[in-house]
């Protein structure tokens, strides 16, 4: 089977899966039917699309298929930025305040802490992609046990207002936000779109990325912006989702079977589509709400680590 007809299948599996999903036991009551599962359906094909996109992408500049974007500590700071906020205002100001001021400052500390980050890569020659994930995974480590012990000291009441953004939640959706983080998928995807065809040359290596004319470091810099806004975006609108972009990553590489970045990233944004569309499907029909979607992604991505940690134990 060639790789246009896998994408092909891919992209008539995810429809399918799509208009099941908006019509399936909708009564007649389409007026009230299609608009709100309408808003969930766009929600979840941008959140499965930036996750899958960044993930591929950070993926090749790192040259490690088992590592994702919240290992530099992305994550954490957006749940540092909501503890913060109910720490010192309280979970009023989160009330009072607009979903789009939220999502802004969300995104926009989010991206300005990875400049930070990425200043200090880049400020010293020698020092490679290796470094950025050691001081990353101890900024989230850090973030992550600041926000633990400002959780410990609110009130329970507001705790709980924190809690709620804990984990992902497709039941939840921010819908109000859905017209600016589409505006900036679409934005950071026309940006991408410049530098597209340097990834199948950095998924060599930097060394022979340099030697073939690329700038690598340059590449790289805008490549880590594009990740985190993609990242930022998708945990603004759901909440954070630990190992679906490990998940699809990897099989998309699995299925797809090809060096080339444009059809791995279509694959992987389709295959996070289908499951994502399609998991929702089976926690509204089959478990009816009784869990989350969340659950079951981190469950199955946890075991699928553990198993590429095995196999790449053994070809060593």
């Amino acid at each position: 089977m060639s790789i246009r007809t896998k994408i092909a299948a891919l992209a008539i599996l995810a429809i399918v899966l799509a208009v099941l999903f908006m019509t399936i036991d909708a009564g007649g009551h389409w007026d009230y039917i299609l608009p709100k599962r309408g808003k969930k359906l766009i929600a979840i094909l941008l959140t499965g699309t930036a996750i899958a996109f960044s993930t591929v992408v950070f993926q090749t500049i790192t040259n490690n298929r088992i590592l994702t974007p919240s290992i530099i500590g992305l994550d954490s700071l957006y749940m540092l930025l909501q503890t913060i906020i109910v720490f010192v205002f309280g979970s009023t100001a989160l009330t009072l305040m607009s979903k789009n001021m939220q999502f802004v400052l969300a995104v926009g500390f989010m991206v300005l802490f990875a400049l930070l980050l990425y200043q200090m890569l880049f400020r010293r020659e020698g020092r490679n992609i290796y470094y950025l994930l050691l001081i990353g995974l101890i900024f989230g480590t850090f973030f992550s046990s600041l926000s633990s012990f400002m959780q410990k000291l609110i009130d329970p009441n507001e705790f709980l207002i924190v809690k709620d953004k804990m984990f992902a939640s497709f039941n939840n959706i921010n819908s109000d936000i859905l017209l600016i983080a589409l505006a900036g998928v679409f934005l950071t995807g026309i940006y991408f779109a410049r530098f597209n065809k340097y990834l199948d040359v950095l998924a060599l290596g930097r060394d022979h990325a340099v030697n073939l004319g690329i700038s690598y470091d340059d590449v790289v810099k805008r490549m880590l912006i594009v990740v985190a806004i993609l990242i930022s975006i998708s945990t603004a609108l759901v909440g954070p989702i630990t190992f679906l972009g490990l998940l699809v990553a990897n099989v998309a590489y699995q299925f797809l079977n090809t060096y080339r970045h444009r059809q791995l990233i279509a694959g992987a944004s389709l295959i996070s589509i289908i499951a994502l569309v399609g998991g929702q499907l089976v926690v509204e029909r089959v478990f009816t709400f009784s869990t989350s979607l969340s659950v079951i992604i981190n469950f199955i991505g946890g075991v699928y680590f553990i198993y590429l940690l095995l196999k790449e134990n053994k070809s060593w």
